[in-house]
């Protein structure tokens, strides 16, 4: 009895992982064949999307940057910024084929075309439902028109740098005049001339002094005064006249 219970349990547990396989089997084939769907689809549309965006218009390119989709938006502009380089489009060009990647849930669809002046490659990302997000255009340029360039680029680059350096030469040997600038902005203003002095006016000698100067009234005095006293006028002499002020009574 036991026995015949444990090939029951045996049975029971081999039927249940058969089913578990079979229906994970039904699983990983829809995924396969959902993923396989989605590969094929981002590829149409990255090979569609090419074909449209190399045959626009000016008229064309500026309507649809009006457009309110950030794909649509982002695809134009790409194109624009690389057409001059690459010229008109070669319809009948041998081209490599379209490739698909996949990494995680994103597909890379790389689309190799040929213009007149160099070939291209569109590279498109697509979502897990294959719908586009974003372009971008791998230019091949020439290896002489890349060299070209390059040297085009140092020219400017060493240029420009030279244009500096003369600029900042040019600042530093100004410098030497600042102290000079300095200098003349604290110098203080110059003292105003001092008024001119006034010459002192001439001091008038007193009364006496010319008096004394005159011989004829000193000599009139002295008799004046030697007759009064009863004296010879050759026993004093007068050094000096000062005039008597007498206030009247």
């Amino acid at each position: 009895m036991r026995q015949e219970k444990k090939k029951a349990r045996k049975i029971l547990t081999l039927w249940l992982c058969a089913m578990t396989v079979a229906v994970l089997g039904v699983f990983s084939a829809m995924g396969a064949e959902e993923e396989d769907e989605n590969l094929a689809k981002a590829l149409r549309n990255g090979i569609g999307l090419t074909k449209t965006i190399v045959q626009m218009t000016d008229e064309e390119i500026a309507e649809y940057k009006k457009s309110t989709d950030d794909f649509t938006v982002q695809a134009v502009e790409a194109w624009e910024s690389s057409v001059e380089d690459l010229g008109a489009w070669v319809p009948d060009a041998e081209n490599a084929e379209p490739t698909v990647t996949v990494k995680g849930h994103t597909y890379t669809v790389t689309v190799p075309q040929t213009f007149e002046k160099a070939k291209a490659n569109f590279v498109y990302l697509f979502d897990k439902r294959a719908n586009p997000t974003t372009l971008t255009l791998d230019v091949k340029l020439p290896m002489g028109l890349t060299i070209v360039r390059a040297l085009l680029n140092t020219l400017v680059g060493i240029g420009i740098v030279f244009l500096v350096l003369a600029f900042l030469s040019f600042v530093i040997s100004l410098l030497k005049f600042v102290p000079a600038l300095l200098e003349q902005g604290t110098t203080k203003a110059p003292a105003p001339a001092p008024a001119p002095v006034r010459a002192a006016a001439p001091v008038t000698a007193p009364a006496e002094e010319e008096l004394a100067d005159d011989e004829e009234l000193v000599a009139v005095i002295a008799a004046a005064v030697a007759a009064s006293e009863n004296i010879s006028p050759d026993g004093f002499v007068v050094r000096s006249i000062r005039k008597a002020n007498r206030r009247a009574r």
